[in-house]
């Protein structure tokens, strides 16, 4: 490689403090440095929590991010301590599922991003949240996210 595409970061690396909420948080991206081929990218958060904003109790969620990245990746640590950001954040499912996709693609301009966010019961029910920015490049495997829906116990 000639050159060091991973020279700008600032958490990579280095100790870094747990951002206090999503606004605080900051998101890196690298250049990809397979540009011009397409494959998909897969982030799995299966414990993300975040607060309920009428009731402050924890919500409870399993995260699967796929994109097709563009120019750039999202440098892992960094996607890391986004999502643990949202810990002492109060907002809705929908909310924090689509935030997250729109702060992505707004950082990333990836060819195509889709989220799902499988939300825990929380009076007895589950919700899921998608979201995707259209359909997925031709080309490209896209692996279907199987995550089997909430079943309780047993």
């Amino acid at each position: 490689m000639t050159q060091n595409i991973y020279k700008d970061l600032t958490q990579l690396g280095s100790e870094t403090n747990m951002p206090s909420n999503p606004d605080d948080a900051f998101l890196e991206k690298v250049k990809n440095p397979n540009y011009g081929d397409d494959y998909m990218v897969r982030f799995t958060c299966p414990e993300f929590t975040s607060l309920c904003p009428m009731t402050s109790q924890p919500d409870f969620a399993h995260l699967t991010i796929d994109y097709v990245p563009d120019k750039y990746l999202v440098e892992s640590k960094s996607l890391k301590l986004y999502l643990f950001s949202f810990r002492n954040h109060g907002a809705f499912h929908e909310s924090c599922t689509v935030d997250i996709a729109k702060k992505l693609v707004e950082l990333l301009a990836p060819k195509w991003l889709r989220i799902g966010g499988y939300w825990y019961p929380r009076g007895g029910i589950p919700i899921d949240v998608f979201y995707q920015t259209g359909e997925p490049p031709k080309n490209v495997w896209i692996k279907e996210q199987d995550v089997p829906t909430y079943r309780g116990r047993g």
